[in-house]
């Protein structure tokens, strides 16, 4: 009788346990089903702040009516559909993917970035020894990275919409990763900030408008008179789109990575990839740093970061995407 017993009790537990192993491994599933489906609705979502871009000619990448005349032998070049970021990544999407993948950015790395002098405080400034020949104002932050972009005390919490800054080549390519996406190459920048035209300087036109971009007015490096309502860098909405592909911040504000190689760095021998658009310490006529237009470019490695390179993302535009397209422009 008692082997009976306990026969039956073992029958019993046997039975709790594995129906609670079966309860416990479909709550599991379930977790793991809905949160890769909260992943994949996000990942869309950031797919979604994209603009096709279907080319209808061939690209004279850096030409312009002001250069048109010179005797550079121009070459045409063929880009393919594709989709690309309306605006630069912003603080906002940036920190989703830092918090997703405890993703740590190489200025976290090297403990330091570049700031410009005009937003180090004097606290700090008076601790830095080193700068850049020739380029003063540039000043090594320790501490300054995409979340602290001027350094301890300083914070992209209330600045969402801002585009997430110090952000290195390989920062970059590993955020654009993840949303299945890439960087853009530099014919693909250059034809998406012309907007589908062909020759003009700026991605609006020819003439420069003042509120069309976030550039510097005023005596460098002191002096910005702010007569396009910023100082430093804005928010990647603070103008309306710069063209009739719907793309925001092309030109001026921050730098913007592309995938497309630009050399070699003298110094280091290793690899720069090409940066286009320009910045907000750039000018409208080029008397200092670089003149801010469609054709802006300059290259850097891919472990650089200051307070005004970004990045925005692209990838191949598939045929789904131009049928749907087709269909909400109907």
């Amino acid at each position: 009788e008692y082997g009976k017993q306990w026969y039956q009790r073992r029958v019993r537990e046997h039975y709790y346990i594995t129906n609670n192993l079966r309860m416990l491994s479909n709550l599991l599933m379930k977790s793991i089903l809905f949160s890769s489906l909260i992943a994949l609705f996000t990942l869309s979502e950031l797919l979604d702040d994209m603009v096709l871009i279907v080319p209808e000619h061939k690209l004279i990448l850096g030409r312009t009516r002001e250069n048109i005349d010179s005797k550079k032998d121009w070459k045409k070049h063929d880009v393919k559909p594709f989709m690309i970021s309306k605006t630069p990544i912003t603080n906002e999407r940036f920190a989703e993917f830092v918090n997703k993948n405890k993703f740590k950015t190489e200025a976290e790395v090297f403990r330091w970035s570049f700031v410009f002098e005009m937003f180090v405080p004097d606290k700090i400034k008076e601790q830095i020894t080193n700068s850049i020949q020739g380029a003063e104002w540039w000043m090594p932050v320790e501490g300054a990275y995409w979340k602290h972009p001027a350094g301890p005390g300083s914070s992209a919490n209330k600045k969402p919409k801002y585009p997430a800054v110090h952000i290195s080549y390989n920062d970059a390519e590993e955020y654009c990763k993840y949303i299945g996406a890439r960087l853009p190459t530099e014919t693909e920048w250059e034809f998406a900030a012309r907007g589908g035209m062909r020759d003009q300087v700026y991605p609006w036109g020819n003439a420069y408008e003042r509120n069309r971009m976030n550039i510097w007015q005023g005596k460098f490096p002191k002096e910005n008179k702010g007569k396009d309502g910023h100082i430093g860098v804005a928010p990647v909405d603070a103008f309306k789109p710069q063209n009739t592909f719907g793309l925001f911040d092309m030109i001026g504000n921050t730098w913007e990575w592309t995938s497309t190689v630009y050399g070699v760095d003298p110094q280091t021998k290793m690899p720069q990839y090409t940066l286009r658009g320009g910045s907000y310490v750039d000018s409208v006529d080029g008397k200092f740093n670089h003149k801010a237009d469609v054709t802006t470019r300059m290259g850097n490695t891919a472990d650089a970061g200051s307070d005004n390179i970004s990045f925005r993302c692209a990838r191949d535009a598939t045929s789904q995407d131009i049928a749907r397209n087709k269909k909400q422009e109907l």
